[in-house]
C-alpha cells in the first residue's frame, strides 16, 4: 500500500506541476495578447491621428512664439510619443529649422512680430548665439520683438536682451551674477571606499581623470577653465552691452556687486524696460499690432509654424547634411549616440551617391571612444578626396568630436563653441581592497599568462602592465595629433603645443588654426555649395528621421517613455548623474578622446 500510495502521489504531483505550468503559460499568453492588442490599437490610433492632421493655418495678426525653455536639438525629430502624454508638439524642429523660420518670418505678412518667453534657457551657449543672431537679423524687417518672463534666468536674458522691449514681473527679477564652473572630485570618497583608480593620460590639460586623482583642480586645468569660462562671459557682456547700450565694465560691476536682486534693481540698472504683468504685456502686443483687444493673442508656436510654412527647397543639386550628435561609441550606438558603424556607413553612402555634390558634417559631441573616432575620421578623409566635405560645429566638437572634424575641407564653429581638448586617457579600477575590507569578499582563480586577468580589476596592476597601458594611450595621442596636423596642414609639433588636451572656445580656435571661420550650419552649407560649384541645391538630412511606426518597432518609443518616467521620478540632475555613472563604466581600459567635463546649458 505504501508503494502504491507513493506512485499515485507522484502522479498527482506531476499533474499539479503541469497544471501550474499551463496556468502560468496561459497567464503569460493572455498578457502578451492583451499587450499586442493595446500596442496595435495605440499604433492605429496614432497613425490615424498623424495622417488626419491638417496643415495648420497661421492666420492674421500672428505673433511667432519663441519659448527658450525648449531645447532645440541640431536635427528635427518626430516627437509623437511625448506628445501623447504631454502638450509637446508631434514634431520638434531642429535649431537650423528655427533659425530659418525666424528668417522666413521677416517676409511673412501674417507674422507681425516675435514674442520671446524668457524664463529658463535650455539651449547651450553656441545654440543661444545662433538664436540671438537670427533674432537680430529679424529686426531688420522693422517688426517688433517683445520678451517677457516672470523671473528671467541669465541664460534666457542673454538671448532675450536683443528684443526691442524686455519686461519682467514686478515681483520677479533678472538673474545677473556671471558664470561659474564647478567640478566634483571623488578621490576622498574613493580612498574611504578603498577603490584604487588606475589612470593613464596624454596631455597636461587632459583633466577628465582629475576627479579620480585629485581633491581639487590642477594648475593646468584651472588655467584652461578660467580662460574658456571668461571667453563665454565676455560674449555675454558684449552681446548685452550692444543691445542694451550699457558698457561692459558697468555690466560686470553689476554682477560682481550682486547689484541686481529684484525686479526694481533690474529696471533701475536698465536691464529691463518695464515691470509688467502678463496681461499688460499682451495689451501692448495688441497695441503694436493695431488690433482691438480680443480673447487672446494669435500666438503661433515654433512647432505650429514649422508645419504651416514650407521654406525648404527641392530644386537643384543634392547636398547631404549628416548630424553627428552625442557620445562617440563603437558599433551601431543608440539614437542619442554617434555609433562608428552607423556613421561610417552614412558618410560612405553620401560619398558613393553620385547625386550628392557635397557633404556637410554637423558635429555636436564631447567625444568618446578613440578607436570609434578613428573609424569615422577615415570615412571623412575618403569623402574629402571625392567631393567637398565641410564641418559645422555646434555647442560641442571636442576631443573625439574634434577628431572626426579635423579633416574637413573647411571647419565652421560658433564663437562660443567648445572645441579642442585634443588628448587621450584611459581609466580602470582596482576594487580588491573594497571587496575584501568592506564586503568580506575575496577572489581567486587560474590564468594561463601573468596578465590574463588584468582587466578584471581584482588586483593591482604591475609596473609592466601600467607601462603597457600608458604606452597605448601615448600611441593613440600621437595618432590623434598627426591626424589633426594632416587635416589642418600644420606641423605635428605645433599641433602638440596647442593640443595637450586643452579646451578652446570657437573664437580662440580660429586664431590658433583649429577652426577656419565663425559661422553656423547655413554658412557651412553655403560654403559646401560654393566648393561644389552649384548655385541651386536642396538638403538631404541624415540620419533620416524615424517615423512613429519605426520608433515603435525599433524600441525607440519604449526607451523614450522609460527615459521620461525615470527623469520625472529622480529629477533631471539625478538622471544626468545616472547616465554619467553608466558612461564611466564604459571607459574601462578603453582609450577615450573625451571632453574633461559635462557641458550643460547655461
Amino acid at each position: 500500500m505504501g508503494a502504491k500510495y507513493l506512485y499515485f502521489y507522484t502522479i498527482a504531483q506531476e499533474i499539479l506541476t503541469m497544471k501550474g505550468f499551463f496556468k502560468t503559460f496561459l497567464a503569460v499568453f493572455v498578457a502578451l495578447v492583451v499587450f499586442a492588442l493595446v500596442f496595435l490599437f495605440v499604433g492605429i490610433v496614432l497613425i490615424g491621428r498623424a495622417s488626419s492632421e491638417e496643415k495648420p493655418v497661421v492666420g492674421k495678426n500672428a505673433v511667432l512664439y519663441l519659448d527658450l525653455s525648449v531645447d532645440y536639438a541640431d536635427q528635427s525629430k518626430d516627437n509623437t510619443v511625448n506628445s501623447i502624454v504631454s502638450d509637446e508638439p508631434s514634431v520638434l524642429p531642429g535649431l537650423s529649422d528655427v533659425v530659418q523660420m525666424i528668417d522666413y518670418a521677416k517676409g511673412d505678412s501674417s507674422i507681425k512680430g516675435i514674442f520671446i518667453r524668457a524664463v529658463h534657457n535650455s539651449n547651450s551657449f553656441a545654440a543661444s548665439e545662433e538664436l540671438r543672431r537670427a533674432l537680430k537679423e529679424f529686426k531688420s524687417s522693422r517688426k517688433f520683438i517683445i520678451a517677457y518672463g516672470d523671473a528671467i534666468s541669465q541664460g534666457a536674458y542673454g538671448v532675450a536682451s536683443i528684443a526691442d522691449k524686455i519686461y519682467c514681473n514686478p515681483k520677479g527679477g533678472v538673474e545677473w551674477r556671471g558664470y561659474a564652473n564647478s567640478l566634483a572630485f571623488f578621490k576622498g570618497a574613493l580612498d574611504k571606499l578603498e577603490l584604487q583608480p588606475e589612470v593613464f593620460y596624454a596631455g597636461k590639460f587632459k583633466s577628465a581623470t582629475e576627479p579620480f586623482r585629485y581633491t581639487q583642480m590642477s594648475d593646468a586645468n584651472r588655467l584652461q577653465t578660467t580662460v574658456w569660462v571668461n571667453d563665454l562671459y565676455s560674449r555675454l557682456l558684449l552681446n548685452v552691452a550692444e543691445s542694451r547700450g550699457i558698457d561692459t565694465a558697468t555690466l560686470h560691476k553689476l554682477a560682481a556687486d550682486n547689484a541686481v536682486q529684484s525686479a526694481n534693481d533690474a529696471l533701475a540698472h536698465h536691464l529691463v524696460d518695464g515691470l509688467k504683468y502678463d496681461d499688460e504685456v499682451k495689451a501692448e502686443l495688441f497695441e503694436r499690432m493695431g488690433a482691438k483687444e480680443v480673447e487672446k493673442v494669435n500666438f503661433v508656436s515654433i512647432g505650429k509654424y514649422y508645419k504651416a510654412v514650407d521654406f525648404s527647397n527641392t530644386d537643384g543639386e543634392k547636398i547631404a547634411v549628416i548630424y553627428a550628435s552625442g557620445d562617440i561609441v563603437s558599433g551601431k550606438g543608440s539614437d542619442e549616440q554617434i555609433g562608428s558603424d552607423k556613421f561610417k556607413n552614412l558618410i560612405r553612402k553620401a560619398r558613393l551617391d553620385k547625386n550628392v555634390k557635397a557633404i556637410v558634417l554637423r558635429v555636436n559631441s564631447p567625444g568618446g571612444d578613440a578607436l570609434a573616432s578613428e573609424v569615422i575620421w577615415r570615412e571623412v578623409s575618403l569623402a574629402r578626396k571625392v567631393k567637398p566635405t565641410v564641418v559645422s560645429m555646434g555647442d560641442l566638437a571636442a576631443s573625439g568630436g574634434y577628431y572626426i572634424s579635423c579633416n574637413g575641407d573647411s571647419i565652421f564653429a560658433d564663437a562660443s563653441t567648445i572645441t579642442g581638448s585634443i588628448g587621450v586617457f584611459s581609466l580602470t579600477f582596482n576594487v580588491s581592497s573594497f571587496f575584501k575590507n568592506k564586503l568580506g569578499t575575496t577572489f581567486d582563480g587560474v590564468k594561463t599568462t601573468p596578465s590574463a586577468d588584468m582587466q578584471f580589476g581584482m588586483r593591482p596592476l604591475t609596473e609592466q602592465e601600467r607601462s603597457l597601458l600608458q604606452s597605448d594611450v601615448d600611441t593613440v595621442y600621437q595618432t590623434f595629433i598627426s591626424r589633426v596636423a594632416e587635416g589642418r596642414k600644420k606641423p605635428v609639433a605645433y599641433i602638440d603645443s596647442i593640443a595637450q588636451g586643452r579646451v578652446w572656445t570657437g573664437q580662440r580656435a580660429v586664431s590658433i588654426g583649429l577652426v577656419d571661420k565663425i559661422g553656423n550650419l547655413q554658412d557651412a552649407i553655403a560654403c559646401a555649395a560654393r566648393m561644389a560649384k552649384v548655385k541651386e541645391y536642396y538638403i538631404k538630412e541624415y540620419p533620416e528621421r524615424k517615423s512613429f511606426w519605426e520608433q515603435l518597432t525599433s524600441g525607440s518609443a519604449e526607451k523614450t517613455i522609460k527615459t521620461k518616467m525615470i527623469s520625472e521620478e529622480i529629477g533631471e540632475d539625478g538622471y544626468k548623474l545616472m547616465q554619467h555613472i553608466k558612461a564611466i563604466k564604459s571607459w574601462d581600459n578603453i582609450p577615450q578622446a573625451r571632453l574633461p567635463f559635462d557641458y550643460t546649458s547655461n
